[in-house]
């Protein structure tokens, strides 16, 4: 049995859906899995305690999952786990150069650039407009490729336990090239549609970060924050489309998995996974 543990730390959209990617319909024999969270707090503080919290449980592997990676609360989480011997690896959505500093501490690192920031100014985000945004989010990054990268490369890791082997951590930038291939297209325009959400997806962040951290104007950056969540409303829209397009093609790529681990494939609806 591998223990596989998963801190949280605020929130991206990747942060909700992380730990079901490996066990999707809760039947996997291989797995023991323990989640802890900071809720939406990534103080040094809390991030320390709850750091602390996982190191009871032991894990094999601990994915420490923020926004952000580089701020001092998940920077604090992560050190405590690495000193106690924990293979450690950061899933965030940035800065990018935090691969670098991650490598030379001896932890790896997953940077989700297609998981953008949200528009977190009071005059514009409530609780309602926060779910819908991460809803959009989720579908964008299920449809784009993003998830399948990220349960594929944690799924290879809980092999290399399973085989007594120590795991090669990762030093992974999920990019557009990279997701857009493990999603499996076969439909040319599905494949654009789907390139298109992913873009507009990245792209959302560029407004968000000059609404919450550049714009003092309020009436300005409520208006960036709304124009940025539009935005994925439609790159959530184009993935929908993008999967249909699959669907009436009956060329879905489902990979669900054995209850012992292994990643089963089938195209068609109507024929057993093998």
């Amino acid at each position: 049995m591998i223990k596989i543990g998963f801190l949280k730390l605020g929130n991206i959209a990747t942060s909700t859906m992380i730990e079901l990617l490996l066990d999707e319909r809760a039947e996997r024999e291989d797995l023991e899995v323990r989640v802890i969270s900071s809720g939406a707090n990534m103080s040094p503080e809390q991030s320390a305690k709850i750091a602390e919290d996982m190191l009871r449980f032991k894990p094999d592997l601990c994915f420490v999952v923020s926004p952000n990676a580089s701020t001092k609360g998940p920077a604090t989480a992560r050190d405590i786990l690495n000193k106690a011997g924990i293979s450690t690896i950061a899933v965030t959505d940035g800065p990018k150069k935090i691969l670098e500093e991650l490598q030379k501490a001896g932890m790896g690192g997953i940077i989700v650039e297609a998981d953008s920031m949200i528009g977190a100014r009071r005059e514009f985000l409530d609780p309602i407009e926060m779910a819908v945004f991460n809803s959009d989010v989720i579908k964008v990054l299920s449809v784009t490729g993003v998830f399948s990268v990220i349960y594929k490369t944690l799924d290879d890791l809980i092999q290399e336990l399973k085989s007594g082997r120590k795991p090669s951590l990762p030093l992974l930038e999920v990019t557009r090239t990279t997701a857009i291939e493990a999603a499996g297209f076969v439909n040319p325009y599905a494949k654009a549609k789907a390139t298109a959400a992913y873009e507009i997806s990245k792209r959302v962040a560029n407004l968000t970060t000059e609404a919450c951290f550049k714009e003092k104007e309020w009436e300005i950056y409520t208006m960036l924050c709304a124009s940025a969540h539009e935005l994925m409303r439609m790159a959530a829209y184009l993935s929908d489309e993008a999967r249909e397009v699959e669907k009436y093609g009956d060329n879905v790529l489902r990979r669900p998995h054995h209850r012992d681990g292994r990643l089963l494939e089938k195209r068609k609806l109507i024929e057993k996974p093998k």
